[in-house]
């Protein structure tokens, strides 16, 4: 008789129905439940069979679950770390595009030679400033030779004329003494 009842207890525990917490709720209150749901005999916790199959597969569910957002984190990772990869590598390409630019930017072409723009600009300045000193030093030598020409001009005029009134009054002393002479000489011939 103890056994019928302890089978009919038996068979009515395993067709109660499923308790609520060990559906619907998350595996920490479903644990929870159990716990303080069941005996412990013996250092052993007695747990129907059916509610062991139950947390057992909502176990193995939930770490499916958690399996698998792992693995779409692990994919999405991978993917975001592709796309930082070639973003990189972009930056990269644009930078070296960008030092590229800017060292075109700041150097000129001379005889096939890249200057820098500022040693250029000072290189140009300089001899832009060496020919207007060259050109000043020769404007004023330039003034200075005028000005020597034109009073050698002047002193060569001066000597000219100079020269033709000696010659002119040298010349009428040579007639006059020529014509003294030749008046001597009438005279000495007795003419």
């Amino acid at each position: 008789m103890f056994s019928v009842l302890l089978f009919a207890s038996v068979k009515l525990n395993g067709q109660t129905i499923m308790p609520v917490e060990l559906t619907n709720g998350p595996i920490k209150e479903q644990l929870k439940y159990l716990e303080e749901k069941t005996r412990i005999y013996e250092n052993y916790r007695a747990i129907r069979e059916d509610m062991f199959q139950k947390i057992k597969i909502n176990v193995s569910d939930t770490l499916t679950g958690t399996n698998l957002i792992i693995a779409g984190l692990k994919l999405k990772t991978t993917v975001l770390n592709q796309k930082i990869d070639s973003l990189s590598n972009t930056l990269s390409s644009t930078k070296a595009s960008l030092d590229e630019m800017t060292r075109t930017k700041n150097s000129i072409k001379v005889f096939g030679i890249e200057v820098n723009k500022p040693v250029y600009n000072t290189t140009m300045w300089t001899i832009v400033a060496v020919l207007l000193a060259l050109l000043a030093i020769g404007f004023l030598i330039f003034k200075r030779n005028l000005y020597v020409t034109s009073s050698t001009k002047n002193e060569l005029q001066d000597l000219k004329n100079e020269f033709e009134a000696y010659r002119k009054t040298t010349r009428e002393a040579r007639e006059k003494a020529s014509m003294a002479h030749f008046l001597e000489l009438k005279k000495l011939r007795g003419e």
